[in-house]
């Protein structure tokens, strides 16, 4: 297990990333793993030096894309051949990494963590937005995902060196959509998102919205011109 690194992308997350990172440290000392704080204003970056975690400490917040793009440079340039994206807020559980490398075994580049494959149809807004979001990536690809907006994907070599040296790429729905048609191969494995630990999501309501729209635009129009 010691050949994944998991990326944590950590903005203002002082009220959970101590939870996350003790749990690998503790449970699954197996994996190796690096703190991004995306410069965060609360005592994130403070708490991962005390303790001693693994840390990138950006001096600046780049958002999310730039956020988890200097992860997945450090996972190229210190030779991992795989790099998971884990979320910093308590909800990605690590049990699961195991059964989405052995599905990248079967040479897959990209293996996504789904909260809703093989599992019944619900109407949440979650969901809903989700399926939306996936019809568009199967009427411009061909291909079925269940659960594109998923954060939990595990990434190979080939990705990893894609995030790492393009500059505009950035872990989204849109960009698994450019991927796929690039020729990448995309699986997923059925997983369990755990409640979030502490502090708000910033995924409220009217931002969940404009998320989703500017996921369609972006994968029925732009990533048509996409280079």
């Amino acid at each position: 297990m010691n050949k994944v690194l998991l990326v944590i992308p950590a903005y203002n997350e002082e009220k959970n990333i101590e939870l996350v990172v003790d749990e690998l440290v503790s449970h699954f000392p197996d994996l190796d793993y690096l703190v991004v704080n995306d410069g965060s204003t609360d005592r994130t970056a403070a708490i991962c030096r005390e303790r001693g975690y693994h840390l990138l400490d950006l001096p600046m917040n780049l958002g999310l894309a730039g956020c988890f793009q200097a992860g997945m440079k450090y996972a190229y340039y210190h030779e991992y051949p795989c790099a998971i994206q884990f979320d910093g807020d308590g909800q990605h559980r690590p049990e699961y990494i195991r059964d989405m490398m052995k599905k990248m075994d079967e040479g897959y580049d990209i293996v996504i963590g789904s909260r809703f494959v093989d599992k019944p149809k619900d109407h949440s807004l979650r969901m809903m937005g989700s399926r939306l979001i996936g019809l568009a990536i199967r009427m411009t690809t061909g291909v079925k995902i269940s659960d594109p907006t998923s954060g939990l994907r595990l990434f190979n070599r080939e990705m990893i060196r894609e995030f790492a040296l393009n500059l505009n790429y950035g872990p989204e729905p849109d960009t698994v959509s450019y991927l796929l048609k690039q020729g990448a191969r995309i699986a997923e494995v059925p997983v369990e998102i755990a409640e979030r630990q502490g502090g708000e999501s910033y995924l409220k309501p009217m931002t969940a919205l404009r998320y989703m729209v500017r996921m369609l635009l972006s994968i029925l129009l732009i990533q048509n011109f996409r280079r």
